[in-house]
Formats: C-alpha cells, structure tokens, sequence
C-alpha cells in the first residue's frame, strides 16, 4: 500500500480474506490531510469491499443489509443538527425538515414503543414557491396513511411492501397539489428527499438530485441517485418517451429528470413524461454499524464526493459530538470548494459517539528517522555536556 504524505479526508477500509481454520481481518485507518493513493496487490477487492476514496451504492451493502440480524440490543437513536446558506445566488430556494421524534410530533402512540423519526430537504427551481409549499403541507401529503405506523412490526414484509408504496404515492400526491395549487407557477418546481427512521428502518424516497448517504463504519453507502440526465438509466428512460438530452438539460431546460412541480415540461395527468415525480425509494435494516445518515441538496454534491463528507462528519463527531457543527462544517467547505448553489445540509446521529471512536482506535504518531554525521554528533554531544 502507498499513502501521499497528505490527504483530504479520513477513511476506514476493512478487507476479509478467508483462510481455512482462520479468517483474517484487516483494518485499516488512515488520517491526514490531502492527496491519497492506495495500491492493494496482487489480488483485486471483492465486490463486497470498497475501493479506497469511492462511496459505495446501496445494492453492495443495504440489500445484503436487510437480511442480516441486527444486534437485539440496538435501536437507532435519531438526533438531528441542521445547517443552511444561500451561497453565491440571489435568492434562497432550499427548504428542510428535521423532526426527531415523528411520534410525538404527529400525536399518537405507537402499538409497541419504537424511535420514529422524519428529515426531508426540497430543492426549488424557478423560484422558491414549490419548496415552501411542499415542506407547508409535508405532514398532510406525507403521511396522510400515518395511521398504518402505528402498526409498525419490523418482521412484516408486508408492511414494509406497504410503507414503501406509501412514499411513493406521497410524492405523486405532492406533485398533484402543486399542479392545483394557484399561488405556484407552473414553470417552479422542486427535488425532493425524505427519510423515514422507523424502529430498525431507514427507508430514503428521492425525486432529483439531492442525496442522502449513510455511514457504515467509516464507508459511505449512498442511498439514493442523482435523477440527472448524465445518469444513463434516466436518460434511457428520458429518450424512450421521446424527450432529449440538450448540453446535459433535460428538454434544453432542466437539469434534473425527476421533480415535483414544474408542470409546463409535464405531460397530461396520466400520459408518460419526460419529467416525472415518481421516487425511488430504497429502504435499509440499520445495524450497530450505521453511525449517521447525511442529506443535502446537489449545492453539496456538486464540489464534494460522498466519502469524503462522511469522513469530513465523522471527524466532526469525534471532536465535538455536535451534528449541528458537523452540517455547519460541510457547507463551509462546499463554500470554500466554490459551489455555486444555496446550500443546506442535515446530519443525523444513528449510533451513539463511543462506537464512533472506538471503531478507529487513535494511532501512534510517526517520526521520519534521520541519520547524523560523525561531526554533528560531537557537537550535540558538546553542546550537551556544556549545558
């Protein structure tokens, strides 16, 4: 393996090698400040070990994830810290949700005792009326089913089949509202993230380019796609309907595939669209390994790879224990990276801070040796005794 002497952020590889009678774990911590290169050989990583300084998707570790057991001990403890600014534009279009306690906050009482908790951040284009109603009216359009989380049981399949539809209709619900709506033009539009922790659950919906990137251990396991017209599955999807692709803007227009609003590029209710309001929705079973989700709009994703703003949090978290901080510290970084986007940002604490630092123990500092000549020995020597 070769480290630079420097590199931007911190990162944790842990490698599993099978040996008969014997199963050897690798654990590697590095921490310094710029430029990294890191060569394992001979052998290439499996498929289910990260590659130094890339986020991993969700299908490498959440779909493996929700068929693990958890630690029966475990539940996922949500606190929130939040953090926005308007960066270089003329006007703010972000609006975010944090509510820690969802039970609480909607007024009922769960069959069994479990955490609950919702964080949503919305991107507006073409002013800010489309982000601001859809956070307005959230809990109407997203949990007009509430009642159905009350019967939360984390070993149905079924409910969880019906939680994420759920989410999907909530989206196409918004999208409905903002094409009623009279006070929202129908060239404004929004993306839109939401992330429900339920008990031991993490379901992440997503229409846009906001994204939400979950902490396992050190590696960062992205939980959503950017809808832009670079990602070819949304362009595929874009061109079959008959839509184009124009200097990387969906229709010449937008930069994103999917939105709610924005019903001049839309099609008819019912008819296939170009621009569509659908989410993907990907839920995950958390473990004692899930430290913090983060969510931010593309304001952050534009300057910054997800890895290295989960080390960048994770960092935060062990000096201070603060997400507030942390989401802080991000969009001063994105600032100083020169994003050219409003910027808002939410970290939310999954694990408590003990297992954060004990899963990269602190290392012992390292001196560069250095050789003295015969003559400066005997001046140092000198020098010394005269002293």
């Amino acid at each position: 393996m070769i480290v630079s002497p420097k590199m931007v952020a911190e990162a944790e590889i842990i490698c599993q090698q099978s040996i008969p009678m014997l199963d050897v774990k690798y654990h590697i911590c590095v921490a310094q400040e710029h430029n990294v290169e890191v060569v394992v050989s001979p052998k290439s990583p499996s498929p289910s070990v990260p590659i130094f300084g890339q986020a991993v998707n969700h299908s490498d570790f959440i779909k493996h994830s929700i068929s693990e057991t958890p630690a029966a001990s475990f539940v996922p403890n949500a606190r929130s810290g939040s953090y926005t600014e308007i960066g270089p534009r003329v006007s703010m279009d972000d609006e975010h949700i944090c509510i820690d306690d969802l039970g609480a906050h909607l007024g009922f009482v769960f069959k069994y005792p479990i955490r609950s908790a919702f964080y949503a951040v919305f991107d507006g284009h073409g002013g800010p009326d489309a982000a601001a109603f859809v956070k307005r009216n959230a809990m109407k359009l997203f949990f007009e089913d509430a009642d159905m989380l009350q019967t939360y049981d984390d070993t149905d399949s079924f409910f969880l089949e019906k939680l994420e539809d759920s989410h999907r209709r909530a989206f196409l619900r918004a999208d409905i509202a903002l094409a009623d709506e009279q006070t929202v033009s129908s060239s404004c539009g929004t993306t839109a993230l939401t992330a429900l922790v339920l008990g031991r659950h993490l379901l992440v919906a997503n229409a846009g380019d906001c994204r939400a990137v979950l902490c396992r251990r050190g590696v960062a396991v992205e939980m959503s796609n950017d809808h832009r017209p670079s990602f070819l599955p949304e362009r595929l999807r874009v061109e079959e309907i008959g839509g184009f692709i124009d200097d990387g803007y969906l229709n010449g227009y937008l930069s994103v595939t999917r939105a709610l609003g924005d019903w001049d590029l839309k099609f008819p209710l019912g008819a296939a669209s170009p621009l569509i309001a659908e989410p993907d929705v990907r839920l995950a079973k958390l473990t004692e390994e899930d430290e913090f989700l983060i969510i931010g709009c593309d304001g952050i994703w534009d300057v910054m790879s997800s890895q290295v703003a989960v080390s960048l949090v994770r960092r935060g978290l062990r000096r201070h224990n603060d997400p507030q901080q942390c989401a802080m510290e991000l969009v001063k970084e994105a600032l100083r990276l020169h994003t050219s986007d409003n910027l808002t940002v939410i970290v939310v604490c999954l694990s408590p801070i003990e297992s954060i630092v004990e899963s990269c123990p602190p290392q012992r500092r390292r001196f560069k040796a250095c050789n003295l000549t015969e003559e400066a020995r005997n001046r140092l020597k000198s020098l010394i005794e005269r002293n």
